[in-house]
């Protein structure tokens, strides 16, 4: 399962959303990449305001205020 989260450099609710990522993990088996938005300009223009962004095997799945069961529906769908 590939897991994407979209991010930036002092970013509070990317860390949160990555400590989200982080408990789930005890529960599901997935790795995750992050991308900072800030190293590729199509991906600055696409997502600066909706940071993170949380996407699975290439589909956007949550954005801001990363919701734990919205997350959790995408991992079990695998």
């Amino acid at each position: 399962m590939e897991v994407v989260v979209y991010t930036k450099e002092t970013c509070s609710l990317c860390e949160k959303a990555i400590d989200l990522l982080e408990e789930l993990k005890k529960e599901y088996r997935f790795t995750y990449t992050l991308v900072d938005i800030y190293q590729d300009d199509a991906l600055l223009e696409k997502y600066q305001i909706m940071i993170p962004v949380v996407e699975i095997n290439g589909e956007e799945v949550d954005f801001g205020i990363i919701s734990a069961e919205k997350i959790r529906k995408r991992l079990l769908l695998k």
